[in-house]
């Protein structure tokens, strides 16, 4: 490996007992952790980190709300280290930030909200499996490293650049389990219809990285046979009253578990119809809705107030391209809502320096 050494303008140097409790409970007094144990951010394990991109250490992919902080390449990967990351991981969490600095993702909003909205990061492509990331059963976790550790850096990286400190930068009321790590890879292999990445205009081989702005994952239990049953219980379950996707979803997405997934196209439906059914049924009706909550929803969405026959109901997107659906887990009756929020999703290439497409994160190693 080539020898990487990160000026100490880029990067703090902190001075510690060379024990793991000792950086770890200095760390934490900092705010600099999630309350977790982190791995303590060497010089010689930032460097191997480093070892697996060719961004430079002192490229910035620009500053992070709220404290504006410059997302520099070093400080990157001092936190996917903080996080357990792997180096192959590096890529991955590299291209996860520059999509969620995208203005239309609204990470600023994001980190100084009062609901639990968070980065959502799915992968799809060759890399995905390369990384082992979890696409089939348990994805959401407990157990595979990539997830786990992939999601965690983000979130450290949105505390230590971004200043999305608990009860200081980061106002969320409540909080959630998904804003310390939520990463996972569309099951493409399962899937019957094109993988997200593709609907959104990139090669099946380009491997790509998404953010989602929104709330944790909800289980939707679903033991119809025939697929009009079953899309009308996961619309209904998506259009929850009191959820994200009542106030304020851009986007709402849809975790269609394989067995979910598999029905629908035997009965010959694809992702488009599915989308399409979805919206039709995923409306709450007003009458469900609290006067309090109806007034404020007639000023905040109105477009989305359908009067039918007499019957207001509110639709919980502007139109059906804004449900994301995407398959993923492993074998059950099961889906997941995920909520959205006032943000918009984007997908990226995990590319090199220079904006070609890798087609393996070995490519990037420096040896």
């Amino acid at each position: 490996m080539d020898t990487i050494h990160v000026p100490p303008e880029l990067a703090e140097r902190v001075a510690v007992p060379d024990t793991l409790e000792a950086a770890y409970e200095r760390f934490y007094d900092e705010g600099w952790t999630d309350g977790l144990p982190i791995v303590p951010p060497t010089e010689e394990r930032v460097a191997r980190m480093l070892a697996c991109t060719d961004l430079d250490a002192a490229h910035a992919l620009g500053a992070m709300p709220p404290r504006w902080g410059q997302a520099t390449i070093a400080k990157l990967a001092v936190n996917a280290v903080m996080a357990g990351c792997r180096p192959e991981y590096f890529p991955v969490v590299v291209t996860a930030v520059r999509a969620m600095l995208e203005r239309r993702f609204n990470l600023y909003g994001i980190q100084g909200t009062t609901n639990p909205a968070t980065p959502i990061v799915i992968l799809n492509g060759p890399v995905a499996r390369e990384l082992d990331v979890n696409a089939g059963g348990n994805l959401f976790g407990p157990g595979w490293r990539a997830n786990a550790t992939i999601g965690r850096a983000i979130r450290l990286i949105m505390t230590t650049i971004g200043g999305g400190i608990p009860q200081q930068g980061d106002k969320s009321t409540l909080g959630s389990p998904a804003k310390y790590t939520c990463c996972f890879a569309e099951n493409e292999e399962q899937s019957p219809w094109e993988p997200l990445h593709v609907e959104r205009g990139f090669a099946a081989e380009t491997s790509t990285v998404t953010v989602f702005g929104g709330a944790a994952p909800v289980n939707i239990i679903e033991k119809s046979k025939t697929a009009a049953e079953m899309l009308r219980t996961l619309a209904q379950a998506m259009a929850a009253v009191g959820s994200n996707n009542m106030f304020m979803s851009h986007e709402a997405m849809l975790v269609l578990g394989p067995e979910h997934a598999a029905i629908a196209a035997r009965e010959g439906l694809s992702k488009h119809d599915v989308r399409r059914l979805l919206f039709e049924h995923a409306r709450i009706p007003v009458e469900q809705i609290t006067k309090g909550n109806a007034d404020i929803l007639a000023a905040w969405r109105a477009p989305l107030i359908d009067d039918r026959e007499g019957r207001k109901t509110l639709r919980i997107v502007e139109r059906p391209e804004d449900i994301v659906v995407v398959v993923a887990g492993g074998a059950g009756n099961h889906s997941a809502s995920v909520p959205g929020w006032y943000t918009r999703s984007v997908t990226l290439p995990i590319t090199r320096a220079d904006g070609t497409p890798v087609r393996a994160i070995a490519e990037l190693w420096r040896t």
